[in-house]
């Protein structure tokens, strides 16, 4: 009997003991995870691809750490829509966010659509979102769903831009309640926040979810001096390019800092991070402040050709994916969605269409597994394709009618420089047969808000909007916040759409 106590007693204490070991080791398996978000930044600003001037030191090294995709994209050429498709892996037209977000006005991200934060705090994450929101027009209203709403137990955030500039800003809300003034510059206080966050806010027994969506840079862009000092020819030639830079270095060195809290913090190698951009980089590059580079790539943001859309997309995660690795697989921020939901052994929601799948495959140097066509859609392209079909290593450009098309090999014409609708009928037939198919059902299943409201040029206006689309589109920028304001309504005061 003694004996028989005995081993009882032992057995029990066994399960006492490895019980909760066992729950806590599972739990440790899943990572934690961090998007960090840049706005505006093109593919070619950053030294790591390819930049001759702009340093960025932090995600230079970063690249080394990890994987470097030559072929990521964001799912739109606006913001609103690329933040929408991240956090839902739904492109934008079936998530209802079809452009960017005006403040005041009824678009936003529904909630019925299923966010990653969502799931993963269902699946005992800690969610923390801080930056640029811009994923509905009524922010910090009850009317329209708000982060908290979206899944996220803490954030700061902004609507929109950082107002009245980088510097210093005064529109930041934080869980519902708006902040003041903070001083410094947007992408340090936005890391500032999320260092608070890990260090005082999180629950330190759970894995966490933490989005960083930087404004920089974006306009109305403000450079602190130190890191605009990186470029002291600029400074005496070229200030505004010299503002462009420094903010690029600026957004770079809070990224390190962000880096160097999850190492201090003994974090790094258990959290994966991903950094990419909302777009490709504003106005003509030529002027301003909006001096950003496509690497040489057509077509800018808002464009649906390659510059517009194509970004920079890296991932770092110690004994997972590679060090020093590139990948020239094609993926998009859409697929953000899956891979987090794959890494944190998530189930996909069933009720729905998803357009993500999971780059997982390429850390190790094995195919994606693409289920259908990449699709983008943007209703305010300066050109006359407003829709693009990326099929393999060939794209197809649409008008909005689907009645003029072009198509190019980007294997062998990156720059997009040779039309070969005509030099290729089958392959375009092809193309043009699953892009029809494809748009329908993708406007057949989003809200129908947006019907109407793209715009179609006069074509007495054509050549001016074109060359609007090469010029700085922004005024001044130093102007604030509110007098700043995107192509669509600028274009809509100079009455050259109907």
């Amino acid at each position: 009997m003694c004996n028989r106590t005995a081993f009882g007693l032992i057995v029990a204490a066994f399960f006492v003991l490895t019980g909760p070991l066992h729950a806590q080791d599972a739990k440790t398996k899943r990572p934690n995870i961090v998007v960090v978000l840049a706005d505006d930044m093109g593919y070619g600003d950053l030294a790591c691809y390819g930049h001759p001037t702009i340093k960025s030191p932090n995600l230079d090294k970063f690249a080394t750490q990890g994987m470097r995709f030559t072929q990521g994209y964001s799912a739109s050429a606006v913001c609103s829509p690329s933040r929408s498709a991240i956090l839902t892996g739904r492109t934008p037209y079936r998530n209802g966010v079809f452009n960017w977000i005006p403040e005041g006005t009824e678009y936003h991200l529904r909630a019925s659509e299923i966010t990653i934060a969502t799931l993963l705090r269902r699946a005992g994450y800690a969610t923390c979102h801080v930056g640029k929101w811009h994923l509905n027009g009524l922010f910090n209203n009850a009317k329209q769903p708000q982060p908290n709403d979206h899944g996220y137990d803490w954030w700061l955030g902004t609507q929109n831009n950082a107002a009245p500039s980088h510097k210093d800003p005064k529109n930041f809300v934080r869980n519902g309640k708006a902040v003041g003034e903070i001083k410094g510059f947007s992408s340090h206080v936005i890391v500032d926040e999320a260092i608070h966050w890990l260090k005082k806010e999180h629950d330190k027994s759970k894995p966490f979810l933490l989005s960083v969506w930087f404004h920089e840079p974006h306009l109305p862009i403000e450079s602190d001096p130190k890191f605009q000092a990186n470029y002291p020819d600029l400074i005496k030639n070229d200030p505004e390019k010299a503002q462009h830079h420094g903010n690029v270095t600026q957004a770079d060195a809070a990224f390190g800092r962000l880096m160097q809290a999850l190492a201090d913090m003994n974090l790094a190698d258990d959290t994966i991070v991903i950094f990419t951009s909302d777009t490709g980089p504003e106005g003509n590059g030529l002027k301003g402040r909006t001096r950003g580079s496509t690497g040489g790539l057509r077509g800018r943001k808002r464009s649906i050709y390659e510059g517009g859309i194509r970004v920079p997309f890296m991932v770092r995660w110690a004994g997972h994916v590679p060090a020093n690795k590139t990948s020239d697989q094609p993926v998009v921020g859409t697929d953000i969605f899956a891979t987090l939901c794959e890494i944190t052994k998530t189930p996909l929601p069933k009720d729905r269409v998803l357009d993500a799948v999971s780059f997982v495959p390429a850390f190790s140097n094995k195919e994606i597994e693409r289920k259908g066509p990449m699709y983008w859609r943007c209703a305010i392209a300066p050109e006359e394709f407003k829709i693009a079909m990326r099929q393999g290593d060939y794209t197809l450009l649409a008008n909005p009618a689907l009645t003029k098309f072009e198509m190019y090999n980007l294997k062998n014409d990156v720059k997009q420089t040779l039309d070969l609708v005509a030099k290729e009928p089958m392959k375009f037939d092809a193309m043009k047969k699953a892009l029809l198919k494809l748009n329908a059902e993708i406007e057949a299943e989003g809200p129908t808000w947006w019907k109407g409201k793209e715009l179609a040029p006069k074509k007495k206006n054509a050549k001016k909007i074109d060359q609007l689309s090469r010029q700085e589109i922004f005024p001044s920028s130093h102007a604030s916040a509110a007098s700043v304001r995107d192509s669509e309504r600028w274009f809509r005061r100079l009455d050259l759409f109907d």
